[in-house]
């Protein structure tokens, strides 16, 4: 594999570069049974994937090692994609590798046990993690910076993984989830940083896992959880700051999960559950902070769920319950029976 990155090094031309990468990334995409998968009690086949795990990792740290490597180096491979579909990783390192204008697919990979890190890569290009199964393990992409890049998860399965994008920067970028299976992996963005970008989780489904943005900073971006279902589990984005930007749950089905924006501070942002139903579960203001903007529950549907503003201060801000339908959600009237906070538009039933 040494050789072949040599190789690789020495191509007169970008295309026969091109040629010895995609021949490391086609050795990636053998067939490959990961330690879980293993005849148990049989030292010969835990021999053998020791082996192919060694040369495996070579591989990845290979590829890491040449996009480390500065713009001006004769050996950099910036620009040039890397091939890595349906590729069942179990560990790898790609930290600080820089990837511009670089389209980098993990499509279909899976990720199963071990530590993948992506920690302080840069992705100015597209990474693509499209029907990709975290199925365990982890995958880490703490203080990785997507400066105007695209990051892919469209109907990736989350089934015990944590993905841990704690400390990146979003800045002009988009961050795809898609119609992605939220079943039992945690995915953590706490302290993200998020200008003028957009995070879409538009149909995904959420049914035991936990995503958290708290702490994340949001200026400007848009943040979409519109057609989602929340069957279990928790979205929070508690303390956070939304400057700017909008958080939209439009037409979502909550029924049994929490959506938490406890102490949040809302100066200038937009978020909307218009058209949302709401059989069950939990949506937490409490303590927020509301100094401009809006929160928008038009047209949303109560049969169940709590809607807590315990505590929370309204000073500029818009909220808006107009033409709801349904039971009048719990933990809205004050507790002393006093008016509404102002700017709190009751619903017409009231």
């Amino acid at each position: 594999m040494h050789a072949l990155a040599g190789l690789a090094d020495d191509a007169p031309t970008r295309d026969l570069r091109q040629t010895c990468i995609d021949v490391l990334c086609a050795y990636l995409r053998l067939p490959y049974t990961a330690q879980d998968d293993l005849p148990a009690g049989d030292p010969e086949a835990q021999h053998a994937y020791l082996a192919l795990k060694e040369v495996r990792h070579t591989v990845i740290r290979v590829i890491r090692d040449h996009f480390r490597l500065a713009l001006d180096h004769p050996h950099c491979w910036q620009g040039h994609h890397l091939d890595l579909t349906n590729v069942i990783f179990d560990g790898g390192d790609l930290t600080g590798a820089v990837f511009l204008n670089t389209v980098v697919d993990f499509s279909g990979a899976v990720f199963n046990g071990g530590m993948m890190c992506f920690n302080e890569a840069v992705f100015s290009g597209r990474v693509d993690f499209s029907r990709a199964a975290f199925d365990a393990g982890a995958v880490s992409f703490r203080d990785t910076l997507f400066p105007g890049g695209e990051a892919f998860f469209t109907l990736a399965k989350f089934r015990g993984s944590v993905i841990d994008f704690r400390n990146a920067v979003f800045s002009g970028s988009t961050v795809d989830f898609t119609r992605a299976a939220f079943d039992e992996g945690d995915v953590y963005f706490n302290d993200a940083q998020f200008a003028r970008g957009a995070v879409d989780f538009r149909v995904a489904r959420f049914t035991g896992s936990e995503v958290d943005l708290s702490g994340a900073a949001l200026s400007g971006s848009r943040v979409d959880f519109s057609f989602c279902q929340f069957a279990t589990g928790t979205v929070a984005f508690v303390g956070n700051h939304f400057s700017g930007g909008n958080v939209a749950f439009n037409r979502a089905r909550f029924q049994g999960g929490t959506v938490d924006y406890s102490s949040a501070v809302f100066s200038g942002s937009t978020v909307s559950f218009e058209s949302g139903r709401f059989s069950d579960g939990t949506v937490d203001f409490a303590g927020a902070r509301f100094d401009s903007g809006s929160v928008d529950f038009s047209m949303a549907r109560f049969s169940g769920a709590a809607i807590d503003f315990d505590s929370a201060q309204f000073s500029g801000a818009a909220v808006s319950f107009d033409t709801v339908n349904g039971e009048a959600p719990p933990g809205l009237v004050p507790a002393n029976g006093s008016a509404l906070p102002a700017g709190l538009t009751p619903p017409p039933h009231w």
